[in-house]
């Protein structure tokens, strides 16, 4: 979902709408605010996430979302020791590989399948979408491409730009 490490370990099962797929960030695990205003912002969620959270949840038991085996609230600290001690079980995973780095993988999904800069902005729960194109702004498609095909599909649908009395000029 691209939440911060804090967010997660702060996530509450009464923060999740798991029928509509909704999840809204409350506060950090320590209990204290958000980093900013908008990261109290409702995310959409799949409904294949709400159903693996919702499962996690009734497996575990306890007031979080994420928990440790006895249901209690995890830390950050044992996500990050989880991280590392997964990094050498799986196979291309880079070294220096930490749980923050799921927020950036999960920014490139949306990029990668063409979502627009605000929409992942909001997403990401960035204050603008500069900060979003400054740190994601190098996954988009070819712009080059992008733009040639957007006039390519202006033109066809306008027809032959030239037309048949400018013949002369092709």
């Amino acid at each position: 979902m691209g939440l911060r490490t804090a967010e997660v370990v702060g996530l509450r099962v009464t923060d999740v709408d798991f029928m509509r797929g909704i999840v809204r960030p409350v506060q950090q695990g320590d209990g204290e605010e958000l980093k900013t205003d908008i990261s109290s912002t409702s995310l959409p969620i799949p409904r294949e996430l709400a159903l693996e959270l919702s499962a996690a949840v009734a497996r575990w038991g306890g007031d979080y979302v994420v928990t440790d085996r006895t249901g209690r609230q995890t830390s950050t600290w044992a996500i990050e020791r989880a991280i590392r001690s997964a990094r050498p079980k799986v196979a291309g995973l880079p070294e220096a590989f930490r749980f923050h780095d799921l927020r950036h993988y999960w920014a490139s999904l949306p990029i990668g399948s063409g979502l627009d800069g605000k929409v992942v902005q909001h997403r990401l729960r960035h204050g603008s979408a500069r900060t979003t194109l400054d740190t994601y702004g190098h996954p988009w498609p070819d712009s080059d491409e992008s733009a040639r095909a957007a006039v390519a599909a202006v033109l066809t649908a306008r027809g032959d730009p030239l037309g048949t009395e400018r013949a002369d000029l092709r």
